[in-house]
């Protein structure tokens, strides 16, 4: 249980959750690959139109999946915005690969398009954007060089599963696309992720690597007499327990959509005002962009402003927290070469934003709660 009163994040159950965990045990197949996980599968990928679906453990190891898919080696360069969770490029890191680290856009803090194409050269072998808080990065553009280079895009899309590009579901444009299923998401089942392929020439080997280098999907399917190892691969396959739960939430899409984008449209209508006299910026929405309502966040004046509320919420109960770290002047990011200035909008951002409790049950007397509390704060 949460300390706090009002906590950042909350798990909530939809409705029938438990009822498919119980369905899941009934069967008597909880391993991977089970109903439940063919259920989220053809669900995801029907909603979305994919090629194909594969449910992962998790985000980072559908990353891992798609390092292996596009044969990073040593050597090679992924570029990946300063401002994302480490997973985003430690997943190519793991198969040897060298980040190039770009800067965001002052606007919707995504991957700054403009800055890309000068960041490519032989040796680049992936581009991955991340769609921050659910809001498109400009994808147009980011396709178009990616196509005239040759080089692959794979999108993290942890933040924004249903979100929209220019009317187009985010996680489609690329070559692969990954999401996220932590407690911190839309969708939860804890942990959890998905590999989305929208090339067909990656779905057979995509399957053998998340079976543990086997072929035995093709067994399951009837077209060989035995399965045998045949490719690397690990283990990438969630329990049927956990997909029964997850298909309980995307069932619920609507739903949980409406309530997040309640809390999400509340925020802004309440804090506008106030925001404008203090120098506070809210989030930006491109009209291009339909939005998942992922998160709320403030960027503050300063990051003196930013400590003041963070601890002025803390201190009645309200649990605010900051967001990314930029990359490149982690311990990892400087020993490939990071320095201060080398993404200046990255470095001032993480300086300042702060985002808000934000979960589908966050009742309008708590928001108002934070709202007040919010209004309240002085720097």
């Amino acid at each position: 249980m949460s300390s706090y009163e009002i906590p950042f994040n909350k798990a909530s159950l939809c409705g029938n959750e438990l009822s498919y965990v119980t369905q899941a045990l009934d069967r008597g197949h909880i391993s991977g690959d089970g109903f439940f996980t063919r259920q989220c599968h053809q669900l995801l990928q029907q909603t979305l139109g994919v090629t194909k679906v594969l449910l992962t453990t998790s985000c980072t190891h559908a990353l891992e999946m798609a390092a292996l898919l596009l044969d990073i080696q040593l050597g090679d360069q992924v570029i990946v915005p300063s401002f994302t969770f480490v997973t985003t490029i430690n997943a190519f890191v793991l198969r040897g690969a060298r980040p190039v680290f770009v800067d965001i856009r002052p606007d919707t803090f995504n991957l700054d398009e403009a800055q890309l194409e000068r960041l490519i050269t032989p040796h680049t072998r992936a581009i991955v954007p991340v769609h921050y808080a659910g809001v498109g990065c400009e994808m147009d553009a980011i396709i178009e060089i990616a196509e005239r280079h040759g080089v692959p895009v794979v999108e993290d899309n942890a933040h924004g599963l249903f979100g929209k590009y220019k009317g187009k579901c985010l996680g489609t444009f690329g070559c692969l696309a990954t999401q996220s299923f932590h407690e911190t998401k839309n969708f939860t089942c804890g942990e959890g992720g998905a590999l989305l392929i929208n090339d067909p020439k990656y779905v057979e080997r995509a399957e053998i690597i998340r079976e543990k280098g086997t072929n035995r999907g093709r067994f399951f399917r009837g077209q060989v007499d035995k399965y045998t190892w045949v490719d690397v691969g690990s283990s990438y396959l969630p329990s049927d327990i956990l997909a029964a739960f997850l298909y309980a939430q995307l069932e619920a899409r609507e739903q949980i959509q409406a309530k997040r984008r309640q809390v999400w449209e509340y925020y802004a209508e309440h804090l506008r005002d106030w925001a404008e006299e203090r120098g506070v910026r809210l989030p930006i929405v491109p009209s291009h962009c339909e939005q998942p309502y992922h998160m709320f966040y403030l960027l503050m004046p300063s990051l003196g402003a930013r400590s003041q509320l963070i601890l002025h919420l803390k201190e009645r109960g309200i649990l605010s927290v900051f967001h990314y770290l930029p990359l490149h002047l982690s311990v990892m990011g400087q020993r490939f070469g990071g320095k201060l200035g080398d993404c200046p909008v990255t470095e001032d951002v993480s300086d300042r934003l702060v985002r808000l409790p934000f979960y589908n049950d966050l009742s309008p007397e708590d928001q108002d709660r934070v709202i007040e509390a919010i209004c309240q704060a002085c720097w």
